[in-house]
């Protein structure tokens, strides 16, 4: 299926409810009152609940329970808090898909917003937009999956969605890869261009005289992230370090490529670690 159709399928491109797009309209302001970020959230006691279950989580592994927004937005910081209800919101339109292990997908997307933005901050690039363009990055295999489930199942069979050479995979297929589709969901939600930019070139970020740093920092992130779903180790993970994005962005392998990161949550399957179940 060409990109246009799948992208006016119905369903396929969830629309943005109000509180997202207040959210979204503070990514470009330079100064953001968190508690009014807190406020607007409360407004939605469903993204409420999501961004509660996701934030005492195993995931994160907080000392104590928080029990609302204005809580979560002074233990998490409000990078993190504003980027889950989006990403909760986003997944709202993605409940059942057959073939897709929501609970891993999630678990996966916020490792690669936690990695990012370990990788972004001593290379000096904005955190907010490597965090939240990180949880969101893969929120085109959902679309995908919803607008043509059974090519996709058949796709999934043969190269497993967190699988390394997916977006290859998809390409040839398709033309295009979840990145793409993923930055038409960002166009429709009016994120930020940088963030739009970042999610659309995440597979190639220096390719075709494009230069996007945050596409190379999730391009990272994001292969860090599916290396620890497949449980790679010590050889494997130098093996398959994306070398030449490392280089173009100045990172120093060896923070990337260790077993243990301190961002990196390991959880078991089974382990309750989302919002979106």
């Amino acid at each position: 299926m060409q990109l246009e159709k799948l992208l006016k399928q119905p369903d396929a491109l969830p629309s943005a409810p109000k509180v997202v797009r207040k959210l979204i309209e503070t990514f470009d302001q330079e100064e953001v009152d968190a508690m009014l970020v807190a406020s607007y959230i409360e407004d939605d006691p469903v993204l409420v609940a999501k961004l509660l279950k996701t934030a005492n989580s195993a995931f994160f592994g907080l000392s104590r329970q928080v029990s609302n927004a204005r809580e979560a937005m002074n233990v998490l910081g409000m990078i993190k808090v504003r980027a889950l209800v989006i990403a909760a919101s986003l997944g709202e339109g993605f409940h059942t898909l057959g073939s897709v292990n929501l609970n891993q997908f999630w678990r996966y997307s916020l490792n690669t917003a936690n990695l990012s933005r370990y990788i972004a901050l001593p290379i000096k690039i904005d955190e907010n937009t490597a965090f939240t363009a990180g949880l969101i990055h893969g929120i085109g295999e959902l679309v995908m999956h919803v607008g043509m489930p059974e090519a996709m199942l058949d796709l999934d069979r043969s190269v497993p969605m967190l699988d390394l050479k997916r977006s290859k995979a998809e390409r040839g297929i398709f033309g295009y890869s979840y990145a793409e589709v993923g930055a038409a969901l960002a166009r429709e939600w009016h994120f930020p261009k940088r963030m739009i930019n970042a999610i659309e070139h995440q597979t190639a970020p220096f390719d075709n005289d494009v230069y996007e740093p945050i596409a190379g920092v999730i391009h990272i992130g994001s292969w860090r992230a599916r290396a620890e779903e497949q449980a790679m180790r010590s050889e494997l993970l130098i093996n398959t370090y994306p070398d030449p994005v490392g280089l173009v962005l100045g990172i120093d392998p060896d923070t990337v490529v260790a077993e243990e990161i301190p961002s990196l949550s390991r959880h078991s399957e089974d382990t309750e670690s989302q919002a979106h179940h």
